[in-house]
């Protein structure tokens, strides 16, 4: 649904699809036909949420004889894109295959190639979940939106939150990335904030940059991070969580990035009245509700709330430049443009509160 970053299925790097349905169709046929045997049929082939730019299909593969229907998901890298980070597709299938392993709520990868024989790029093929994301700004209208019903699904959220937090990565995934330290976390989008189309937009963020670097916290406690681990990147089939989805974004790093993500959404005083995300929880009940699904103190959440603020901003500044250049035209950004200040006013009032630390040194 949105340009270069899709909020609430994923902050994943959007790139014009080069893909046709009729080609895909052709080229999934052949690697049905030889991979899965002579009788073995694609059926309901179909282009999967617009937000993910014409790169993931949905399907049915029916084997030669009568039985149930596998249904799967083919997701293509952008091609003619440098495979790093969130373009890198192929990556995702170790990940996901040892998370699968492990017991944890997420799609197997039956499929996957770094190549590009079958399809013209790399491709992870995974079983498709029963469900539907609960996209927090609009949610879909199947939804209940009481908080009876809603907060549930941020619990469990939550829950499976901490399950990835806690999965051995070192043991599993020892080779898949290098941690990356907060310094580098925090650095990263310097670049994306430099395309704001506002100069006051960049001199807010710079700033709440400089205080995130001066009071950071010491000793991150380092693990696999989703990346945008909320309720709009889970399934839910009749209230209960079938999986957590959307992974472009994953990496080695503080664990707590992800439970200051959902503070930040949380969190009224970020946004305005008319993009308000639907969460019935406040930013302290996120916090207590993940310090102890986890059974650690987690003493520095507000720090990872402003970053998650600081973070989303950047975002969203380079997303409205694309769209008011004509570049990605997409009315979403708009809206997201009038949270913008209020979301670094909110982290740089909450990093006002906090000490000067390790980072006043560098």
């Amino acid at each position: 649904m949105l340009a270069l970053v899709d909020i609430g299925r994923s902050l994943v790097a959007a790139h014009p699809s080069p893909f046709g349905i009729d080609s895909v169709a052709t080229r999934l046929a052949r690697f049905v036909d030889v991979t899965c045997g002579a009788g073995s049929a694609v059926e309901g082939l179909r282009v999967m949420e617009a937000g993910h730019a014409g790169l993931t299909f949905g399907f049915d593969l029916v084997g030669p004889d009568s039985g149930p229907r596998r249904g799967l998901v083919l997701k293509l890298a952008p091609p003619g894109v440098r495979r790093s980070g969130n373009t890198d597709v192929y990556k995702q299938a170790p990940l996901l295959r040892a998370l699968h392993g492990a017991g944890l709520p997420v799609p197997d990868v039956p499929y996957a190639d770094a190549g590009e024989s079958w399809f013209g790029t790399p491709f992870i093929m995974m079983e498709r979940l029963a469900g539907l994301p609960f996209f927090v700004w609009q949610p879909d209208p199947t939804f209940d939106r009481s908080a009876a019903a809603v907060t549930p699904l941020y619990e469990q959220t939550i829950a499976a939150m901490a399950a990835v937090h806690r999965f051995d990565w070192r043991r599993h995934l020892p080779d898949w990335e290098r941690p990356r330290a907060l310094v580098d976390e925090v650095m990263r989008w310097d670049p994306i904030l430099a395309k704001s189309p506002r100069a006051d937009w960049i001199a807010s963020g710079r700033a709440v940059r400089e205080r995130l670097l001066a009071t950071r916290p010491d000793g991150a406690p380092i693990g696999l991070v989703h990346g945008d681990c909320q309720p709009g990147n889970a399934l839910f089939d009749g209230g209960r969580m079938t999986g957590l989805i959307d992974w472009e974004l994953a990496s080695i790093g503080s664990r707590r990035i992800d439970a200051g993500w959902m503070m930040m959404l949380a969190d009224r005083a970020s946004w305005p009245d008319d993009w308000r995300p639907v969460c019935p929880l406040m930013p302290a009940q996120v916090a207590a509700r993940y310090s102890a699904t986890m059974g650690e103190a987690c003493d520095d959440l507000p720090w990872y709330q402003a970053y998650a603020g600081y973070r989303l901003g950047a975002i969203a500044c380079l997303n409205v430049h694309l769209h008011r250049s004509g570049r990605r035209p997409d009315d979403t950004w708009e809206r997201f443009a009038a949270a913008i200040e209020p979301m670094y006013a909110r982290a740089a009032a909450i990093l006002e509160r906090l000490p000067i630390g390790i980072g006043a040194s560098g």
